[in-house]
């Protein structure tokens, strides 16, 4: 078949063809003598197809080229292309956050001069969670924190164990976010997971309704509010997730605590 059909079935541009023919990546099957015209056999899908599919792995064409003369199978280009496929999904949620993240930060400057809200002071009882912890970067907050609460959520399943309201918490550290996610939990040890005991203290609290992506407003509102109060942070933020049950979160009820006291 000509070169305009051989690219329009195999979803590329005759330039690309070009591209490929002139550095040995995919000859024509045959050559006229007389016009030059290039023709291609269907049997030169198969090897267009993994051309193509490699490249979108993100191999360069000098990369795609030893792979085609080692002549990889079937089933080893599957398995590249869903790690690929994974990758993709994985930037999209990373770019998915980065968005929300700018889309909350927007919000918070058009909102700067109206966040009037009521918050409570009171004392917030002690409580042991069973839960998992680590140091986050601040800007993957929201990629780690709900898988976090599926392990420990999942491993309190398997041992029996009710579960109480969802619980997290957040340190500010040198290298990044000190976070504790976990349950209300006064069972023995489980494997696994870390028993954590939160103190009882007094808070600054309020209440976020919506979802997680623009919780940081909430946030910013209520320490704000504190500053002009004259009360002093004391001690990592707290979230008890009230609600949390619908996928896209708009029905979300998250109390924040933000233990305080007095200066001096």
């Amino acid at each position: 078949m000509l070169i305009g059909d051989f690219a329009r079935l195999g979803q590329v541009s005759v330039r690309m063809l070009r591209h490929y023919d002139s550095i040995g990546l995919l000859k024509p099957d045959r050559v006229d003598a007389w016009s030059s015209y290039r023709s291609y056999s269907p049997e030169q899908l198969t090897v267009l197809n993994r051309v193509v599919a490699l490249k979108e792995l993100g191999l360069s064409l000098e990369q795609v080229g030893h792979i085609l003369t080692d002549e990889v199978g079937p089933v080893e280009l599957r398995g590249m292309l869903r790690l690929r496929r994974t990758d993709l999904e994985n930037e999209m949620r990373a770019a998915g956050t980065r968005l929300a993240a700018v889309e909350s930060r927007l919000r918070l400057i058009e909102k700067e001069s109206d966040m009037s809200a009521n918050y409570v002071v009171k004392t917030v009882p002690a409580v042991r969670l069973a839960a998992l912890t680590g140091m986050l970067e601040p800007a993957e907050l929201g990629q780690h924190i709900g898988p976090m609460f599926d392990q420990v959520k999942s491993q309190l399943n398997a041992a029996g164990a009710s579960l109480e309201t969802a619980i997290a918490t957040y340190a500010e550290a040198e290298e990044g976010m000190d976070v504790v996610v976990g349950y209300g939990y006064e069972g023995p040890p489980l494997v696994g997971l870390e028993q954590v005991d939160l103190p009882a203290a007094t808070a600054v609290c309020g209440v976020h309704l919506g979802p997680m992506s623009q919780i940081n407003e909430s946030w910013q509102a209520m320490h704000r509010w504190a500053v002009e109060n004259a009360y002093e942070n004391d001690g990592p933020c707290r979230e008890l997730y009230l609600r949390a049950e619908s996928e896209d979160q708009h029905d979300w009820v998250t109390e924040l605590q933000q233990p305080v006291r007095r200066p001096g």
